[in-house]
C-alpha cells in the first residue's frame, strides 16, 4: 500500500507532465523564412556603385502588343510630332527615350518623400528594356540614384505621365539631397498635357488608367489602387512581408508600358493619313492651335464633316469661327455662328459675333438690333446666365440709339 508521500509525489509529477505537454501544444510553429522580394519579383541584387540594390530587368519584342498598340510604334513617332507634345523643348531623336515611371512613399512631395521603385524603359539592340529599381529600405537610396545615373546621361529625352508636375521634381529633388547632378536640361514628354487638349471633353478624367481602358484598349486585372503603395511599402519595410509588392512592380511595369503605348499612339494620330474618330480630329486640333492655328483649322472642319456634334462640335464651331474671323473670311465665320447660335444650350457668344459684324463691317444697324432682339428673347426663354443677359441688354440699349442716329441724320 503506498504512503501518502508516494501518492503526493506521483500527483506533482503527473501536475509537471501536464504542465509540460500544454507548453509542448502552446508552442507556435516555427515562422518560415521570407522569400527575398528579389527573388519574388523575378530579380536580383545588383551592386550599381552605390551600393546593392533589387534590379528586375524584362526585354520585349518590338512588336510586343500592349493593349491595341505595339511598344515599337512609340519609336516611330515623328521629331515635329515630338515638337508638338513638347512644345518647351522636344526630344531629337525618338530611338534615345526613355520612359519613366516611379512609386513613392506618398505624394505630397518634399524632402521626406523617397521614390523606392523606379521603372525605366529604353531601346537596347532592338528590344525594348525595362528594368525596375528596389530599394528594400532608405539607406538603399544612394544605390538607385547610381542605377539612374547612367540611363539618365544616354537618354536624348523622358518620357512621363504627370512627370512635371510629380515625378521629375521629386527625383530632382533626392538627387540634389545626395549631391548629385540632375539633368535639368533633358527634353521631357509629359504626356498627361497633350491628353488632357486630346480627351478632357470625351471622358470625365485623364487619368491613365482612364486612357488605358478608353484608348488603349487595356483593361489591368487585379491591379493594386495608386493610394496604398505607399502603404504595402512600409508594411514591407516593418514586417518584410514582399508578397504584397509584387503587385507594385505589376503596377508599375504597366505604367512604363502604356507610356510607350500612349506615345506610339500619338504618333499614329499626328500623321496626316491617320484614321480618327470625329472627337479624335477635334483633340488633334486643339493639339495644333497653340503652334500653327491655320492647320488646327484644318482638322476643325474635317472633326465637323465627320458629325461632329453635340457641345463639342458647338466649341469646335466657335473655335473654327474665330479662325475664320482672324483670316477675315466673313462668309464662312458668320456661316459657323449661325449653325453655333441654334446650339441646344444658349450661348452669347455667337449671337454677339453675328450683330457685331452687321453693326461694324456691314453697318447694317437694324439687322444687328434684330439679331440682338431675338438672342435677348432666347436668353430670357432659356434662363441664362444674368451676365449674358446684361451683355445682350446693353448691346441692344447701344444699337437702339446708333439706328435712331441713323434714321434722324440728315440724308
Amino acid at each position: 500500500m503506498s504512503s501518502p508521500a508516494d501518492l503526493n509525489g506521483r500527483s506533482r509529477t503527473l501536475e509537471e507532465l501536464r504542465r509540460v505537454i500544454r507548453r509542448i501544444e502552446n508552442v507556435r510553429a516555427t515562422r518560415p523564412v521570407p522569400e527575398p522580394i528579389e527573388r519574388l519579383v523575378g530579380g536580383e541584387v545588383v551592386d550599381t556603385g552605390g551600393g546593392p540594390l533589387v534590379v528586375v530587368r524584362r526585354e520585349y519584342p518590338l512588336s510586343h502588343r500592349h493593349g491595341r498598340l505595339a511598344l515599337g510604334d512609340a519609336l516611330d513617332v515623328a521629331v515635329p510630332a515630338l515638337e508638338l507634345l513638347a512644345p518647351l523643348g522636344a526630344p531629337s531623336d525618338p530611338r534615345g527615350l526613355l520612359f519613366l515611371d516611379t512609386e513613392t512613399t506618398g505624394l505630397a512631395g518634399g524632402t521626406g518623400t523617397y521614390a523606392f521603385l523606379v521603372g525605366a524603359a529604353f531601346l537596347e539592340n532592338e528590344r525594348f528594356v525595362l528594368v525596375q529599381h528596389f530599394m528594400r529600405d532608405f539607406d538603399e537610396e544612394s544605390a538607385l540614384l547610381a542605377a539612374l545615373d547612367p540611363l539618365l546621361d544616354r537618354a536624348s529625352g523622358l518620357v512621363t505621365f504627370n512627370g512635371g508636375g510629380f515625378d521629375l521634381p521629386l527625383l530632382e529633388t533626392r538627387f540634389v539631397l545626395a549631391r548629385r547632378r540632375w539633368p535639368a536640361t533633358l527634353a521631357h514628354v509629359d504626356l498627361l498635357r497633350p491628353a488632357r487638349r486630346m480627351w478632357s471633353a470625351h471622358f470625365d478624367d485623364c487619368r491613365l488608367p482612364t486612357l488605358e481602358r478608353e484608348v488603349l484598349g487595356l483593361v489591368r486585372e487585379n491591379d493594386v489602387p495608386g493610394y496604398l503603395i505607399p502603404a504595402l511599402y512600409f508594411d514591407f519595410l516593418r514586417y518584410r512581408r514582399a508578397a504584397p509588392l509584387a503587385r507594385v512592380f505589376e503596377h508599375n511595369r504597366d505604367d512604363v508600358l502604356s507610356l510607350a503605348t500612349l506615345l506610339g499612339w500619338f504618333a499614329r494620330a499626328l500623321t496626316d493619313d491617320a484614321d480618327l474618330a470625329a472627337g479624335e480630329l477635334a483633340g488633334v486640333g486643339r493639339l495644333w492651335e497653340r503652334c500653327d492655328p491655320g492647320r488646327a483649322a484644318v482638322y476643325y472642319e474635317r472633326a465637323l464633316s465627320a458629325g461632329l456634334a453635340g457641345d463639342e462640335g458647338h466649341r469646335v464651331r466657335l473655335r473654327l469661327a474665330r479662325w475664320q474671323k482672324r483670316q477675315a473670311r466673313w462668309n464662312e465665320a458668320c456661316a459657323l455662328w449661325q449653325e453655333a447660335s441654334a446650339a441646344r444650350v444658349f450661348d452669347v457668344t455667337p449671337w454677339e459675333e453675328l450683330a457685331k459684324y452687321h453693326e461694324h463691317r456691314r453697318r447694317d444697324f437694324g439687322t444687328a438690333l434684330g439679331i440682338v432682339q431675338d438672342a435677348l428673347a432666347l436668353a430670357q426663354a432659356s434662363k441664362a446666365p444674368v451676365r449674358a443677359l446684361d451683355a445682350l441688354v446693353y448691346r441692344l440699349s447701344r444699337l437702339e440709339r446708333r439706328t435712331r442716329r441713323a434714321v434722324t441724320a440728315p440724308a
